[in-house]
């Protein structure tokens, strides 16, 4: 979302023209994040988002250019890449299908590996409620169970691989507080990594980065006074096969979450694990693993967020995040009341009242 690549307007106007989308009437870019670089394209046929990779390989990248597609299909509000017509898509079972194969999904714009989906409508929503959590919640399940039958494998590239890769790079510029916790919790998440409950907990395609900013809501036209409903979540480019439980976690790490204090919103989380669980219930192993998963989850982004901060990549209008904010959401997580407890807790008040 940072612009790494600068990309011509004649450039982006030949690739709509060539993808179908009309002619090119302005090409804007966007704000925000630090992954790839994006553009708004609008075209006289409707409004388009353009993505350059700047860190995956083009052989990763059919991963999430298919999923998005495959979860499109399912009727799951995802905007699916668009193909290019002079490409054939590729025959046979997706896992035999070649790295280095064409995919007509995947396009080359100023030398970048690329891609153009719709442009979803609807905004961000910032201050979640309860109601909004739960749409979020409920979606998710729908996309967990959706992609059980995705062919492809992909690991998930920022899982705990990359944290042990990645925080010897990042601890020279902590103090020794922050050091003492990064080693620590990267101890015990590769500790639960080798129990064998971790091991059996259920698999799949996830998301791995629903934030808040990431999902957009809009209002029901023929639903006068009634809240914005969930009309689309994006950014797939950290996706891969992971634990459909760190994804839930990675959710509950954002939007039930105090954005100033990185607390927990016990509210918030009630009504997005209860609105998960409404479409797929959890197994009692994962209701186990949570708060363990709640911990992986904060860790990965503080770990990320390290790098991005002290190792930041030449980009015009890039804001690294602050990493301390996951930092003290990592420090709230391991003291926590378990979810379970908070829900519990309040329905034995609810009874009581």
């Amino acid at each position: 979302m940072a612009v790494f690549t600068e990309v011509g307007f004649d450039e982006a106007g030949a690739l709509m023209a060539r993808l179908g989308l009309g002619e090119l009437c302005a090409l804007k870019g966007i704000e925000g994040g630090i992954e790839n670089t994006n553009y708004f394209a609008t075209t006289d046929r409707g409004e388009f988002v353009l993505t350059l990779f700047e860190r995956l390989h083009a052989e990763q990248l059919p991963y999430y250019l298919c999923l998005m597609k495959h979860l499109a299909d399912k009727g799951i509000p995802v905007p699916a890449p668009f193909a290019d017509p002079a490409i054939a898509p590729a025959e046979g079972h997706a896992l035999e299908i070649p790295a280095n194969a064409p995919c007509e999904l995947l396009h080359t714009v100023a030398g970048k590996p690329s891609a153009v989906v719709q442009r979803l409508s609807g905004r961000s929503e910032l201050a979640p409620t309860e109601a909004h959590c739960a749409e979020v919640g409920r979606l998710v399940a729908r996309m967990h169970l959706a992609a059980r039958d995705f062919p492809r494998i992909q690991p998930n590239l920022r899982g705990l691989a990359w944290w042990n890769e990645t925080a010897p790079v990042v601890m020279p510029h902590l103090d020794d507080r922050q050091a003492a916790l990064l080693a620590g919790e990267l101890a015990y998440q590769n500790h639960v990594a080798e129990t064998a409950a971790y091991a059996a907990l259920p698999r799949g395609p996830v998301h791995a980065d629903l934030f808040r900013d990431n999902a957009m809501f809009a209002f029901r036209e023929d639903e006068p006074g009634h809240p914005p409903h969930l009309s689309g979540v994006f950014d797939f480019y950290f996706a891969g096969t992971d634990h459909w439980l760190f994804d839930l976690a990675v959710c509950l790490n954002d939007w039930a979450i105090d954005l100033a204090t990185g607390v927990d919103h016990p509210q918030r989380a009630a009504a997005l694990l209860q609105a998960y669980e409404s479409v797929r219930p959890l197994l009692a192993a994962e209701r186990a693993l949570l708060p363990a998963m709640l911990r992986a989850a904060a860790l990965r982004f503080w770990i990320s967020r390290l790098w991005d901060y002290h190792l930041p990549r030449e980009a015009s209008m890039l804001k690294p995040h602050d990493p301390g904010h996951f930092e003290r959401v990592l420090r709230h997580r391991a003291l926590a009341l378990h979810p379970y407890d908070v829900i519990a807790r309040d329905n034995a008040a609810s009874c009581a009242a």
